[in-house]
């Protein structure tokens, strides 16, 4: 989802043990949806002989202390355990078209580079017609359910995630008046959304939620536009709100900007915001809502290295360890057994968290 510099086209190519690589060819192909057990040690993965990985990412691309950065950590953490010959990262421009994400991923596939990663939803249409025309290549995807016989769809349960800090807000609001602002608004994003709300009124039924998307599709352009998310959210600060939650990738930097500016608090998203935002806005990221790309980029490149790739959807929910709440900071801590309490109710089933 999420995103935050000038939209470019990069590349990146990392050759040796130092420059570390990720995960490689081989691997068989079996349908059906998984859960997914993240962090499995890799101590004995290695990836065969000139192997290559490509990754594309979304909007924003490396340097958006968000989502892209989750993806980037995973690939870094592949480089580091895995041993690849050769990375090579492309990213994508804020207003192209679906052809243009098509060529990104034909370029890879045709370099030689497999597996293909594509990060976000707005590859759906492009790597599947890209997979199809190079069926020996593994195709992966974070955030869709694109089909295809050699396409690994890596998605997770925001909306889940999202329940946490929406309770958490719920509870550290001195106002019963919080906020959400979103990038664009997209099915994936209202899970962000509706996870967050129902997470809020579980606590506090009554309390206000402010709601603002910055774009609608196919305007893109909110998950890189921090001046937008910065007005939205002192709109929201200057209405009663003091706490408000981001799902806007790198539009989020201006969320982080208002609440400074306004004294008030934010939530992050997919990283651990107060550790990878600007440091100047980290003391008033009150926690982050976690999704861990980083693990399912990893794992999908572990899994190539070991021979075990598969087609179709792993799910990355909070049983799984792929969603939950930062502690960063200090400022949850007085609230973390709570949290506990309603993830670990979530896990066993008693709370159902809607998803649209």
């Amino acid at each position: 989802m999420l995103r935050n510099h000038a939209s470019k086209l990069a590349t990146t190519t990392a050759v040796g043990a130092m420059l570390m690589a990720a995960a490689a060819c081989g691997g068989g192909s079996n349908s059906g949806t998984d859960t997914a057990t993240p962090g499995a040690s890799s101590a004995s993965s290695a990836a065969p002989a000139g192997a290559k990985v490509g990754l594309a990412y979304d909007i924003g691309g490396r340097g958006d202390q968000s989502f892209n950065d989750a993806a980037a950590a995973g690939l870094e953490k592949a480089k580091a355990e895995l041993g690849l010959a050769d990375i090579k990262e492309l990213e994508a421009g804020s207003s192209e078209t679906g052809a243009q994400k098509e060529q990104r991923l034909r370029l890879l596939a045709q370099g030689g580079y497999n597996p293909v990663i594509a990060v976000g939803f707005a590859y759906s249409e492009a790597i599947k017609k890209v997979a199809a025309e190079f069926p020996d290549t593994k195709f992966a995807i974070v955030d869709d359910a694109a089909q295809g016989p050699n396409i690994s769809n890596l998605v997770f349960a925001e909306n889940e995630g999202s329940f946490l800090v929406g309770a958490a807000a719920a509870m550290k609001t001195k106002k019963d008046h919080i906020g959400f602002v979103g990038g664009v608004q997209v099915p994936l994003i209202k899970k962000f959304e509706l996870g967050f709300t129902k997470g809020a009124q579980s606590v506090k039924p009554d309390i206000k939620i402010d709601v603002k998307y910055l774009t609608q599709p196919p305007d893109f352009g909110g998950f890189n536009d921090p001046a937008k998310g910065k007005t939205a959210a002192e709109g929201m600060y200057d209405s009663g709100a003091d706490i408000v939650y981001q799902a806007a990738g790198g539009s989020g930097g201006g969320v982080f900007e208002a609440a400074k500016a306004a004294k008030a608090l934010a939530i992050g998203v997919d990283s651990d915001q107060a550790l990878t935002a600007d440091e100047s806005v980290r003391s008033v990221i009150m926690t982050s809502m976690l999704k861990k790309v980083d693990v399912a980029v990893f794992d999908f490149l572990k899994s190539f290295a070991d021979g075990a790739v598969k087609a179709g959807p792993t799910t990355y929910d909070l049983k799984a360890g792929g969603v939950d709440f930062s502690t960063t900071g200090g400022q949850v801590d007085d609230i973390k057994n709570k949290l506990d309490e309603y993830k670990q109710k979530i896990v066993d089933g008693e709370i159902k968290v809607p998803a649209e």
